[in-house]
């Protein structure tokens, strides 16, 4: 997920972060000097970070906050491990992304976390959790967001209702879909509108029935894009009147007046998720502990919903988001959540059969 200018913008407040501060977190001893590097997706997410969610954590515990902002993807799993090999930590926890997250875990740039010191990590479900094949847990959920079917309500006055709806011919030249299989997570899309869900992509045959019903879906793209502000532009116009795109950001555009809406299909929109690491020379451990712990309690989802604009990790019960609050960050339909690990297992050949299939388009 690209947290540049164009991909985010703070949620208007109304005291929405009140009372996060004075969260009662009685085992922490505080100390003026103690301090914590915490690496997030950079621009506007990093802004609200620092805006809305630093400043309680320090209120609440004591340990000041050094913001860094950090790219998505491979490019900061390098840095970790270039940093490795000189035994330092480019910082003390990091958001990272899926794919990422399970090569660092691979390659050992990761801590595993002391879970008795994460007395809140049983708020979140077994699927914001990421552990080895031990059972050591190295990752934590700390937001998510969600892709949706979108479109430009002035060419297409009907909502559409299904995923399905992006093979059908009538949209043929028609839509804007994300360039890479490991983010737009069309596989997991297919395999649960035609397929039954996404169990079809645990073996290699089955992803290639997935590919071969893919297929299908080329003549109907008129971009497939990299360039998300592009795109965000190009739907808002109308010139690209469908496609995938984040839900949040389109609710913001829709809420400034542009003529689109975000759908959530009956397969459900994806779900993704940043997950907290720790890198494995990262020295503060029992701050980062304390960090991702905080950040694991329901009324801290609730703020980084309000403020930030992400999906809490938590069940939403949890929370005291309104109606309005939550579907403008999520929703109830079960979500299609990502197969990371087999652009983990068949990475080569996924990339190459998925450039096969758009250079035909």
């Amino acid at each position: 997920m690209k947290m540049q200018s164009s991909r985010r913008r703070f949620l208007a407040t109304t005291g929405a972060v009140a009372g996060v501060a004075a969260l009662g977190m009685p085992a922490i001893v505080r100390a003026a000097d103690r301090k914590i590097k915490v690496g997030t997706y950079g621009g506007y997410f990093e802004g609200a970070f620092k805006e809305f969610i630093y400043p309680d954590f320090t209120a609440a515990t004591g340990i000041e906050v050094e913001s860094i902002g950090v790219p998505t993807g491979e490019t900061w799993l390098v840095q970790i491990k270039n940093a490795a090999r000189a035994k330092k930590a480019p910082a003390d926890v990091s958001m990272m992304a899926g794919v990422p997250r399970l090569r660092g875990d691979a390659q050992g740039l990761f801590r595993y976390f002391d879970e008795s010191k994460l007395p809140n990590l049983s708020n979140l479900s077994d699927s914001f959790q990421s552990r080895n094949a031990s059972g050591q847990l190295y990752g934590c959920g700390a937001v998510s967001w969600y892709i949706t079917l979108c479109s430009n309500t002035a060419e297409i006055p009907e909502a559409p209702t299904s995923w399905a709806e992006i093979w059908d011919p009538r949209n043929a030249d028609r839509l804007g879909l994300l360039a890479l299989p490991s983010n737009s997570y069309l596989l997991e899309i297919t395999a649960k509108t035609f397929f039954g869900g996404t169990d079809l992509l645990d073996t290699k045959e089955g992803i290639e029935q997935a590919f071969e019903k893919l297929q299908e879906v080329t003549p109907n793209v008129r971009l497939w894009y990299k360039d998300e502000g592009a795109f965000q532009q190009a739907l808002q116009d109308g010139e690209i009147p469908m496609g995938q795109y984040y839900h949040d950001v389109t609710g913001l555009a829709a809420a400034e007046g542009f003529p689109v809406r975000s759908t959530f299909p009956k397969e459900g929109g994806v779900v993704d998720s940043g997950y907290w690491v720790v890198p494995q020379h990262a020295e503060p451990v029992e701050e980062a502990h304390v960090f991702i712990d905080y950040i694991c309690q329901p009324a801290v989802q609730a703020s980084l919903s309000r403020n930030v604009g992400t999906a809490p990790v938590v069940d939403r019960a949890m929370t005291d988001l309104t109606d309005d609050e939550f579907a403008a960050v999520s929703s109830d339909i079960e979500p299609i959540v990502p197969k990371y690990q087999i652009y983990m297992d068949h990475a080569d050949w996924i990339t190459d059969r998925w450039n096969e299939m758009i250079s035909g388009s």
